[in-house]
């Protein structure tokens, strides 16, 4: 059993739940005391010598108003001119294909149209299990979700990169009053845009950042003071190192971070979300988008670093979350948390510290509404049983599993219906 703490696995776990929660978990033999168990009963419901018990996983970074497995570039433009109330229908079905995946809960990163928002209002209104709810006539959407926020629309500067899922920071007449805006409206955290995104071409962020290091303390303190957490889209050393200084939560993306960088996001508990899934896309697909043999190599050498950069966080105590940026070209939901996963091992790091990632280490710094991401007492009853053990290759996440979520048990193979992720 993994339980997400980090600690070493467990050997003969026992664990006792219903659908409200996880009511027993023991280690190494211990088993639950009479009190929690039936009358008369002397053994386990289920007895799975061969399998590994983890909790069920979380991806950090996702647009929930993309569909992210479209690999077609005018399918894509053709998407985006959908009405609000089209993008929030086509979101809807993700849902409960990402619960029968094993995804357990979602940070969604952002979107101009209101779509991450109404998805949050719908998931806290439905808190409970679902088997302690009765669904009424007038509840829409699915009735399996996992639990998500949102920060609704993120915030950049008018004219520089993000409007697609932002609105300008100078519609406010100062950070302090842009936050409030935000939180008004239901945001549940604040998503920055200080620097643009990586020039294929050059291989190298060529934009200046568009915040300042003074702008992104405002919004950091207007945030944390509200009990809201920020999460910045950055790259490139120069807007890293705003970011770093402005005091935000979590840096997202974070390409040619420096090592001293890396060493202050220690220092300052801000969590990195590295996702390499986006990028490795554009590898993965170079033909597909005419990328010739430089703008290929840039790639791979921007990768190569990201990677070499993951193992020295990790080394240092950073603490690394696992996000896929869902949504983005290639990138499924779902299904592009367990590439990002298996990309996070190729870079390096041990199959248990990416398990970490996307488990415990983000139920800990994200500070969710709802409590899931471990195995322990008074947690969801949301976890992963599978008989190919993760710690041998986070591949083997891809293979049949069993996912029980409030209760509710899904046996997943490895043919999964990936279609509108």
């Amino acid at each position: 059993m993994l339980d997400g703490s980090n600690a070493a696995p467990a050997r003969d776990a026992h664990i006792v739940y219903d659908a409200a929660g996880i009511r027993f978990v023991g280690g190494n033999g211990q088993t639950p005391p009479a009190e929690l168990l039936r009358e008369g009963q002397t053994a386990p419901d289920v007895v799975a010598p061969d399998a590994t018990l983890l909790p069920g996983l979380i991806d950090a970074h996702t647009h929930l108003f993309l569909e992210g497995g479209e690999l077609d570039l005018d399918k894509r433009a053709a998407y985006l001119k959908q009405s609000p109330a089209e993008l929030l229908a086509s979101a809807m079905p993700r849902l409960e294909k990402l619960v029968r995946l094993g995804v357990a809960g979602v940070r969604d990163a952002g979107d101009k149209d209101g779509v991450g928002l109404a998805l949050s209002r719908l998931c806290k209104s439905r808190a409970g299990p679902v088997s302690d709810r009765t669904l009424g006539q007038s509840e829409t959407g699915p009735t399996l979700m996992p639990y998500l926020d949102s920060p609704g629309a993120a915030i950049h500067r008018r004219g520089r990169y993000g409007s697609f899922m932002g609105g300008a920071l100078e519609e406010f007449a100062s950070p302090a009053d842009c936050v409030a805006a935000r939180i008004a409206g239901g945001a549940d955290r604040i998503k920055l845009i200080p620097t643009g995104i990586i020039n294929f071409q050059k291989g190298a962020v060529t934009a200046e950042p568009q915040m300042t290091t003074a702008e992104l303390r405002e919004f950091a303190a207007a945030a944390n003071g509200a009990g809201r957490q920020t999460l910045a889209h950055a790259s490139g050393d120069a807007g890293i190192e705003r970011v770093v200084e402005g005091g935000v939560d979590s840096v997202e993306h974070g390409f040619f971070m420096r090592d001293d960088q890396l060493e202050r996001m220690r220092d300052r508990r801000i969590a990195w979300v590295p996702t390499f899934a986006p990028v490795q896309v554009q590898v993965d697909e170079a033909a597909r988008y005419n990328w010739d043999a430089s703008v290929t190599g840039n790639l791979q050498r921007i990768l190569d670093a990201h990677a070499a950069s993951l193992v020295k966080a990790h080394a240092r105590g950073v603490i690394i979350l696992a996000g896929s940026d869902a949504g983005s070209c290639g990138v499924a939901h779902g299904l592009g948390l367990l590439y990002e996963l298996e990309l996070m091992e190729r870079a390096g790091l041990p199959a248990a510290a990416v398990i970490h990632a996307a488990t415990g280490a983000a139920a800990d710094r994200l500070a969710f509404g709802q409590k899931f991401g471990r195995i322990a007492p008074g947690w969801r009853s949301r976890f992963i049983l599978t008989r190919h053990s993760p710690l041998e290759t986070v591949r083997n996440m891809r293979r049949a599993r069993t996912v029980v979520f409030d209760g509710r048990v899904f046996s997943t193979g490895e043919q999964f219906d990936g279609a509108g992720l």
